[in-house]
């Protein structure tokens, strides 16, 4: 059987990725941002200009393959480069799960011509990057923040080559960010201690001593940039709302904002098998109200599709029942 066109690219951008590998000895991800890079300016420094890398950006054609199938290649890429990190940082968002993020970010969004988008945790771009094309029919204006710059490197280099626009801070995310409140707010919220207590002392949701939780202050940092009403849809761990701290917690989103949806994911979607959900937060506004049944789903395996199919239903039944409250 021959390469699917995903394959197709993987292997083009993997192949360009070990050459530049071997030329400049950096590590594989940085190497590969290095190969987006060239990919996208067709163009190389002068002294690889008499390497195999030179050759194999001559052979190399992306206008062949569609934006998802660049996408997809750049992530199978990843995940190989990923799968050598020790970093923890160094992790990907699942595709099942990028995409369940997308089918909500579509209904919520869906009354909505143009969006203000936010990534405030945005890794190597995957979930941002599928869920703008999940939204590609509006006029979007995205904007992602991420301390590594590694991953950055990537998600600027990977946004370029698929035609996306996004403005990217390189920064610490629970710092002040140059960035008006946005329509909607999405992320799979890094878990454990943020280390810089003197910055986390800004925050409502710090801890009475020691360090404070990370993915309560990213919490926190999503709300205070998300416009009234507006929407924010966060991968969390299951233990988010047992942990120590989680009282305040539970006490800050009553006070600010609407529990729209809690979706627990399958044990199989992430490979480290932690267990997680999908929260699902409207800030609440002068007109806003708290949802009377919130959308509460366990969702099956990702490769059941019969029973894919049928929470799938549930879904769509659940939001057209409840749109014209959430809208």
């Amino acid at each position: 059987m021959g390469k699917t066109k995903v394959e197709q690219v993987f292997h083009l951008i993997d192949h360009l990725a070990e050459l530049i590998q071997k030329e400049s000895d950096e590590p594989y991800l940085d190497s590969l941002a290095i190969a987006l890079e060239v990919l996208f300016y067709e163009d190389i420094p002068n002294d690889w200009k008499d390497t195999e890398i030179s050759s194999s950006l001559k052979e190399a054609d992306l206008s062949a393959y569609s934006l998802d199938e660049l996408r997809k290649g750049i992530q199978f890429a990843i995940l190989k480069g990923m799968k050598d990190s020790v970093q923890s940082q160094h992790m990907m968002t699942p595709e099942s799960v990028a995409m369940l993020i997308g089918y909500f970010a579509e209904q919520l969004m869906e009354k909505r011509k143009s969006i203000r988008l936010f990534d405030p945790a945005s890794g190597t771009g995957n979930l941002l990057l599928t869920v703008m094309e999940r939204l590609k029919e509006k006029r979007i204006a995205a904007y992602a923040s991420e301390v590594d710059s590694t991953l950055i490197r990537l998600s600027v280099a990977s946004s370029n080559l698929q035609k996306k626009q996004v403005e990217y801070f390189h920064q610490d995310s629970l710092r002040p960010l140059l960035l008006d409140p946005v329509d909607l707010v999405i992320a799979d919220l890094p878990v454990g201690y943020y280390p810089d207590d003197v910055r986390a002392q800004e925050f409502q949701l710090k801890a009475d001593e020691g360090h404070s939780y990370a993915h309560h202050l990213f919490i926190e940092q999503s709300l205070l940039y998300t416009k009234e009403a507006g929407f924010l849809i966060f991968v969390i761990p299951e233990f988010l709302f047992d942990s120590d701290q989680s009282d305040r917690l539970r006490q800050f989103l009553y006070d600010h904002a609407h529990i729209v949806g809690i979706i627990r994911l399958p044990d199989t979607a992430f490979k480290s098998k932690q267990v997680k959900s999908i929260l699902i937060l409207q800030k609440k506004g002068e007109h806003t109200k708290t949802v009377k049944q919130p959308l509460l789903v366990q969702m099956p395996s990702f490769k059941n599709h019969h029973a894919m199919a049928n929470i799938l239903a549930q879904m769509n039944k659940w939001f057209d029942t409840n749109k014209g409250k959430l809208l």
